[in-house]
């Protein structure tokens, strides 16, 4: 049996100001804060002596590795980005960077959302990623459209109640 998978799906490289701005000071921490801490304690840890049993130069070495990868995905990463920063120019429709309410027609429910990149998606905000299955069948629709959305719940109706491109 091989361990072959096909490659995930890239996703949109598209951000917010403020995304981008919170993913290059996280870049900027680990590079210049965290990373050199982790590369002192791994060299004192390596100072002790043998390696193979010491737990704290097992430890940090794992550490230091995260932290690399973690600098070498943002660093490519910022550089793929677009910045959008921008009102389209339908603010009626939904877009990129729009907040939605809308509601569940089966339920009831209303929930309100944000349209933003996949880097910056953080559900306790309410913000969804333009690439996740709700936001795509979102797009371009109006006040009182309705659409429908396949969810890991089962297929859903949803129709939307206000589109806004500033902060509630």
């Amino acid at each position: 049996m091989s361990r072959w998978r096909p490659p995930a799906a890239s996703s949109t490289a598209i951000i917010t100001r403020p995304g981008f701005e919170r993913l290059r000071d996280e870049l900027n921490d680990l590079w210049k804060v965290r990373r050199p801490e982790v590369v002192r304690a791994l060299s004192a840890a390596a100072a002790e002596g043998d390696r193979s049993e010491n737990a704290e130069y097992q430890y940090r070495k794992k550490q230091l590795g995260e932290i690399d990868r973690r600098v070498r995905y943002l660093s490519k990463r910022l550089e793929a980005l677009k910045v959008v920063e921008q009102l389209p120019s339908d603010p009626h429709a939904i877009y990129f960077g729009a907040w939605l309410e809308v509601e569940n027609l089966e339920s009831g429910e209303t929930s309100r959302y944000r349209v933003v990149g996949p880097d910056e998606t953080d559900p306790t905000l309410g913000w969804i990623s333009i690439d996740s299955p709700l936001a795509r069948a979102a797009l371009k629709k109006r006040v009182d459209d309705e659409f429908d959305v396949v969810l890991p719940t089962g297929p859903t109706r949803f129709v939307v109640l206000e589109v806004s491109y500033t902060t509630p």
